[in-house]
Order: structure tokens, then sequence, then C-alpha cells
């Protein structure tokens, strides 16, 4: 396997508060990289920087070995799928599709082809010629993971992608990745959903208060932590133990 991704010396600032804390790692090709940590741990200041969306940090991003700063081309080799797409919602799905694939050089014809057999995977194809703005939260999801992979890219990002789509959908999508992983393709998988990230994940990073805390295989993690699951051991890295507590308290409110 081929590295495909590096970070060295990675640091970020917001204003006084540092996000990103000298944050190292690599990535090969056809790993299934989980990306966890606790809200405002640099998640997704991470991804948006190897994205080029930040460009203002220390240290080196090299994305199939060439620094990214300055560099646009590498961009057409990955793709992302965040947690809420911004898209043009007076479109179409079918003018949304033929939109995409204009930007990566893929002729309408094609990307609309292509887009709507992803769509009928997921059972929403027949809503391809409806605007985006009366799509439920469920089919823009969708419509965002078919737009993040229609150009078939080596690396795909992906930020919480999982939000509001049915239970048979999450069920495709995992057997998706499997796939993909197969194929050789690399993906970089953020998410709060730790059961989907520990069954999918070839290898666990787990990042707390900007640093990288845990880089392992989920067999390395294991044995190394006294726990069994990856929600046991996110709690005891990240130190957040109230959550039997906190449930208590709430039912006891709602009870009375």
């Amino acid at each position: 396997m081929s590295e495909v991704l590096r970070l060295e010396h990675v640091s970020k600032s917001f204003g006084s508060k540092e996000v990103l804390k000298d944050i190292n790692f690599s990535v090969n090709s056809g790993e299934i990289i989980g990306y966890i940590g606790s809200n405002g741990a640099g998640k997704s200041t991470t991804i948006k920087l190897i994205l080029g969306l930040i460009d203002d940090y220390q240290g080196n991003v090299l994305v199939f070995g060439e620094n990214i700063k300055g560099q646009y081309e590498y961009k057409r080799r990955i793709g992302y799928v965040p947690e809420a797409s911004d898209m043009y919602d007076n479109l179409t799905a079918y003018e949304y599709l033929g939109f995409i694939g204009m930007l990566y050089g893929i002729k309408e014809e094609k990307a609309v082809a292509k887009g709507r057999e992803m769509m009928g995977v997921f059972g929403i194809d027949e809503a391809i010629y409806g605007r985006i703005h009366t799509f439920s939260k469920g089919m823009r999801q969708k419509l965002s993971i078919i737009t993040g992979m229609l150009h078939n890219p080596d690396i795909l990002f992906l930020d919480e992608p999982l939000g509001g789509i049915d239970a048979n959908s999450v069920l495709v999508f995992k057997e998706i990745m499997k796939n993909l992983k197969e194929e050789g393709k690399t993906i970089f998988y953020s998410s709060h959903i730790l059961e989907v990230v520990e069954k999918l994940s070839d290898r666990i990073l787990l990042i707390n208060e900007g640093k990288i805390v845990i880089d392992g295989t989920m067999a390395d993690v294991m044995s190394k932590q006294s726990d069994t699951s990856l929600e046991s051991i996110f709690n005891d890295v990240t130190g957040f133990h109230d959550h039997e507590a906190l449930a208590r308290k709430f039912t006891d409110a709602f009870m009375n």
C-alpha cells in the first residue's frame, strides 16, 4: 500500500484558541480511518484543512506525496461528504448532478446517468426531477453522498455522513464502504456514531483537545486498553464518565 496522506506537525489556532496541536499521522491507500473525538476536538478543522478550505496553519499537509499549499489539482482526486451540504436548492437533482459533473470534467449525460443509478440504490431516483428544496433531510444527505463520489475519487472524506438517513440505507452505505476499500479507495471517516466507526474502520485516530491521543488498529487499541468497546475507550480518554448520572437526572425530571 502506498501513502496517500500525511500530516506533519500541523497546528491551527482561531484567535487565541489552539484547535490543532502538533498533529502527526499518515494514511495509506485502501485504509478506512475512523477519526473520532468529542465536539470541538478538532475533527472538522482537520478535514477542512486537508481539503484546502483552511490554508492558514502551521506544519505540512501532503496529499499523494505533494504539499497542498497553493495546489488545487489534487482536489480532483478527493471527495467530500459533509454533515450538512450547501446545495443549489432551486436546482433539480438532475441539474445538480450535471453541474457537479461539469466541475470535474464529466459530460452531463454521463454524470446524470451515473447519478440516477446511484440514486436508485438509495431509493430516491424517482425524485431526480424534483427541486432540492423539496427534499427531506435524508434525501439531501443521500444526494450529498452521491455527488461526493460522482467523480470516482481516490480519497473520500466523510464528516458525519449518515445524518437523517434511514436504517436500510445505512446498511447499504456500510457495504459501499467495504466495496470501495476492496477497490483500493481510501476513506477518512469522522463520526459520533462509534458503533459504525468501530465496525467499519481498519484504524482509529482519536483526537482530544487538539491532540491525537490514540492511533492504531482496533486490535491494537483494544489490547492496550482495559475496556472492551470503542465507546468505553472514548469515554476514558476524553474523561467523560457522567453519562449514566445525566441520563438518570433527565429521566427523573421527565417522570416527575
